[in-house]
């Protein structure tokens, strides 16, 4: 989502004729993006702000915008005060502010009202809300993330998102698919539709248009070529929305719909909302709908009361489902949720680090299984970038593969034999009559 909104600004910046600038000290503006999931992560973002308080010294015209989880979508007070050489604070995914400062409330072609104009649930073709990708991008970037909804109203005990994103909002349909158009048009291949519970998308809108829905219509649109969402939440993952990614020719078989803990007692006091059983009988059920699909899962370690029986559990819970990523990270409080407020972080650190190391050493043995099985396989991959002399792209279950081509193989979908599998990436090569030279493969170990 991060990535997304940065990008929404770079746009905003574009048409008022900023450029990206290679050296931080040559900007005439600069945009920190912040994250606050994790304590590590809000205490990088300002020490990263801090050390730019140099810069604003030496050039007084440089303005420095703030934007994101730490600013919040409201109370900006404190941080005015703590850092007053910010110039401006933005909300997240709002743009809107930075524009206004820069033009002096003069709307010079772009819409200032992004938030209202954004969170109104309409249909129809905005023009207003076609993504402008750096000058860069265009042509480079080969896959784009698309936020559908903004904020969340579920409200997990763990989670600091709806207090600093705001309630649920989904976009408007006919925005969504303006921006996935002029995506296309800039060159981009696939989109991933983003929400912090994607499958809820339009229900915060009476009778409004769901992630389904929105699946159909992006298929819809010439130039791209794969479509993926996530995150989804094991309540909201209907029947419909797995029989269309099934059927759909563009919607990719790689599923995120994390699981968070493998212990019902502490599922609730997460306030997930479902049982270890429930989420098993999930997983059945999307490899029903979807055969030979890959499925993505989060895992919280060391959350307030987990016992060590409780976190074998959720070992046991991995081991048996075989899921082809598991996101892991350890417990964070999070100042203002419900979990700071009424749970004891009673897990030593240690110990949610030692639980973190036996559960990625099973992933990385239960990765490593199911990769194996594409060993000589020929897949379709679509690549994005070269990295070190080697073509990267992703197969349809998002697996990463490598190869190599003497040829230029950013944005094509080519059919790659797999040639060597490991937990985190494969190598392969193109099949003779997509590269008339096929070098020597050598090993390498590419985190995906």
């Amino acid at each position: 989502m991060n990535v997304a909104d940065s990008q929404r600004v770079a746009s905003a910046l574009e048409r008022l004729g900023y450029h990206a600038s290679a050296q931080i000290e040559d900007a005439e503006v600069i945009v920190l993006n912040t994250c606050v999931v994790r304590q590590s992560a809000e205490d990088k973002a300002m020490g990263r702000v801090t050390s730019l308080k140099p810069l604003k010294e030496r050039n007084p015209n440089l303005t420095i915008n703030l934007i994101g989880c730490m600013v919040g979508v409201k109370g900006q007070e404190r941080l005015r005060e703590q850092l007053p050489f910010v110039d401006v604070f933005s909300p997240p995914s709002d743009p809107g502010p930075l524009v206004a400062h820069l033009t002096q409330g003069e709307s010079r072609d772009i819409e200032l009202s992004e938030t209202r104009q954004r969170f109104d649930f309409m249909d129809g073709d905005l023009e207003n809300a076609a993504l402008l990708l750096p000058a860069g991008e265009r042509g480079e970037l080969i896959s784009a993330h698309v936020p559908v909804v903004y904020g969340c109203s579920h409200a997990c005990t763990f989670c600091i998102i709806p207090y600093r994103r705001g309630a649920e909002r989904s976009r408007p349909l006919g925005e969504i698919v303006a921006e996935v158009r002029s995506l296309a048009a800039q060159g981009v291949k696939e989109v991933t539709l983003l929400g912090q519970i994607v499958d809820r998308y339009g229900k915060d809108v009476p009778a409004g248009p769901n992630l389904a829905d929105c699946l159909r219509r992006v298929q819809e649109v010439e130039g791209i070529e794969r479509i993926r969402f996530l995150t989804s939440h094991p309540n909201w993952m209907t029947d419909e929305l797995l029989e269309c990614v099934a059927e759909l020719p563009k919607a990719m078989p790689h599923i995120e719909v994390p699981v968070q803990a493998g212990d019902d007692r502490v599922l609730e006091n997460m306030k997930r909302g479902y049982t270890a059983d429930d989420y098993r009988r999930l997983i059945a059920r999307i490899r029903q709908f979807i055969p030979n699909v890959s499925i993505a899962t989060d895992i919280i370690l060391g959350f307030p009361g987990e016992s060590e029986t409780q976190f074998q559990a959720t070992y046991d819970l991995l081991a048996e489902l075989k899921l082809d990523v598991a996101h892991v990270a350890r417990y964070s409080t999070r100042p203002g949720t419900v979990a700071a407020r009424r749970l004891v972080d009673d897990v030593p650190e240690n110990e949610k680090m030692r639980r973190l190391q036996v559960i990625e050493s099973l992933q990385e043995s239960i990765v490593s299984e199911i990769n194996s099985r594409y060993q000589g396989e020929v897949v379709d991959v679509l690549f994005e970038e070269e990295v070190k002399g080697r073509w990267k792209g992703r197969t349809p279950t998002n697996k990463v593969v490598f190869t190599q081509s003497e040829g230029d193989l950013r944005g094509q979908v080519v059919p790659v034999q797999i040639t060597w599998t490991g937990p985190w990436s494969m190598q392969g090569r193109l099949l003779p009559q997509h590269n008339q030279v096929t070098l020597p493969l050598q090993s390498i170990s590419v985190a995906a």
